[in-house]
């Protein structure tokens, strides 16, 4: 892909000195940026890292990490312009919903299952994390449905010329779902603003790549599609930024969909329930902690002289006081109220009630209106 103009939205950096480096200057990223995204990626981390000590202690029931892939995930959610764009997100996407706008108390309480966990009022299984006040699409336990979701999204911003990129992640072991080939056809039939993201990290629970995913990659499929195919390092943050900026300007200009696939590690099993050691090697284990993005990025950005010591102590400590915080935070949280077992289960308003967004018709079963609505969408998709 040609290499398009960077976005010219600021992002809040951490509080540094940092000039603008001589790393990420190609991508039109300040060091106070490059700062941030690394305290993003660490952040991440370090949530993680409580959790899994939280359900050993009996604290939290359950854990499905993300370590390993927040260096593909901070960097590829950077390109996006929070407060405008969606994700549908998935299980493992706690850096991404972090960078997004979500804070560590949100996460905290999500795992708790408290009354006030925003994602679902304690209601949702620990890691399906969601925010409509960040565009944040629920997770769902069904793989691959998210998809759908992001799609429809994007349908929905071409229609009403939004300017709005839709953007979906989930593992390669998912991206074998029927859902995925529907979604991916029809985004690509409408030219959507739609980027799918597959981070794939060798296993599908215990089943290895080999055994789930026919050819050499998951971006080989989206030439069948006639989009553009990606495959990034996931390990290298300012790399997968650079892929999903490409893809974003792509969006944005309606020049459709691309797939990215940013080969990442995991670096746990694939939940708190499962023991890898049983289906993957000594040495297959120790050499994927040689990908580990937290403290490559770390080195990347100490070697280009953006971290400085000052810098690095700022941003741990500051860290060390938010995980501490959010875990101190969900602990004294209430459980949600048995009376709200059915809130969010079926619709509270009928949609009736609701006049169709395009303005044509009656939401009231009106044949003729439905039929007009539906060529204006037919008209507007294309």
């Amino acid at each position: 892909m040609a290499v398009t103009e960077p976005s010219a939205k600021a992002k809040s950096g951490a509080d540094s000195d940092a000039s603008p480096a001589a790393l990420g200057a190609d991508l039109g990223l300040s060091g106070d940026e490059l700062l941030e995204m690394y305290r993003l990626v660490a952040l991440a981390r370090a949530v993680d890292e409580r959790m899994w000590i939280l359900n050993r202690a009996g604290r939290i029931p359950f854990v499905i990490s993300g370590q390993g892939h927040e260096g593909a995930q901070v960097g590829i959610t950077w390109a996006l312009e929070k407060g405008k764009d969606w994700i549908a997100p998935f299980y493992r996407s706690i850096a991404t919903c972090l960078t997004f706008g979500m804070s560590p108390r949100d996460i905290m309480t999500a795992q708790y299952a408290t009354a006030s966990d925003p994602s679902s009022g304690g209601r949702q299984m620990p890691g399906h994390y969601g925010s409509h006040e960040h565009n944040l699409v629920s997770v769902s336990s069904p793989v691959a449905t998210q998809l759908l979701h992001a799609v429809g999204l994007a349908l929905a911003a071409k229609i009403r010329k939004t300017g709005q990129v839709a953007l979906t992640i989930m593992g390669e072991g998912s991206s074998n779902q029927g859902d995925v080939h529907e979604g991916l056809n029809f985004a690509a039939i409408h030219k959507l603003p739609f980027i799918f993201i597959v981070e794939n990290n060798g296993y599908a629970i215990s089943v290895p790549l080999a055994r789930q995913v026919a050819g050499e990659s998951v971006a080989n499929r989206a030439e069948g599609y006639g989009i553009p195919g990606v495959t990034v390092d996931g390990s290298d943050v300012l790399a997968c930024y650079a892929a999903a900026r490409d893809a974003v300007a792509r969006a944005r200009a309606g020049d459709g969909p691309t797939l990215i696939e940013a080969k990442v590690t995991r670096l746990t099993g694939h939940s708190s329930d499962d023991q890898q050691t049983k289906y993957r090697s000594e040495e297959e284990l120790t050499s994927e902690k040689s990908l580990d993005p937290v403290p490559k990025f770390r080195q990347q950005l100490v070697d280009a002289g953006v971290l400085t010591p000052d810098a690095e102590e700022r941003i741990d400590a500051a860290i060390k006081e938010s995980v501490h915080d959010a875990t101190e935070y969900a602990e004294a949280q209430p459980d949600p109220h048995p009376s709200t077992a059915m809130k969010w289960v079926y619709a509270e308003d009928w949609p009736s009630e609701t006049p169709p967004p395009w303005g044509l018709g009656e939401a009231t079963g009106d044949p003729a209106g439905a039929a007009e609505a539906a060529e204006a969408i037919d008209e507007s998709a294309h």
